[in-house]
């Protein structure tokens, strides 16, 4: 209600689906492959890089790929797709986000880590194998399985 922007992060291979699935239903932001290291920390390099992402696909969408030979259009193509796979999630996060949720603290702690620098609050599951005090907001629940992550995304 107050137009904050939201961040889940879950790149567990089964959870995935779900992450993106939650966000897509939330409008909000999503990382469901891989959190590359800085991405919110340098955040001018990743908007720069989201801003080719979005001219790419322009650029494909207004069919200016098919005045280009073969080589440079596979290139390009290949290109799109990597960035559409790991940056499908945040193509129109203009900003950092206000809050971040992140499904693993284990193997999410880059971005937990990444957060807490920024001073950016967290809500984090938190299993029996993690530290509660890592996150701001800690959600005492099983990361492992798919129904417990559906339950707890649903619900926020």
């Amino acid at each position: 209600s107050q137009g904050k922007s939201f961040l889940i992060v879950g790149t567990k291979k089964r959870a995935a689906d779900l992450v993106a699935s939650a966000a897509i239903r939330a409008r909000c932001h999503y990382v469901n492959k891989k959190w590359f290291s800085g991405m919110l920390t340098n955040w001018s390099i990743t908007k720069t890089r989201l801003s080719q992402f979005r001219d790419l696909r322009a650029e494909e969408k207004m069919e200016k790929f098919h005045h280009l030979p073969k080589r440079d259009v596979a290139i390009l193509k290949r290109k799109l797709s990597t960035l559409q796979r790991y940056l499908g999630g945040i193509k129109y996060m203009t900003r950092l986000p206000d809050i971040v949720i992140v499904l693993d603290q284990q193997k999410e702690y880059i971005a937990l880590r990444e957060c807490a620098i920024l001073g950016i609050p967290t809500i984090s599951l938190a299993d029996t194998n993690c530290d509660p005090d890592l996150a701001n907001i800690s959600i005492p629940a099983n990361d492992d399985t798919m129904t417990s992550i559906r339950l707890i995304l649903n619900k926020l």
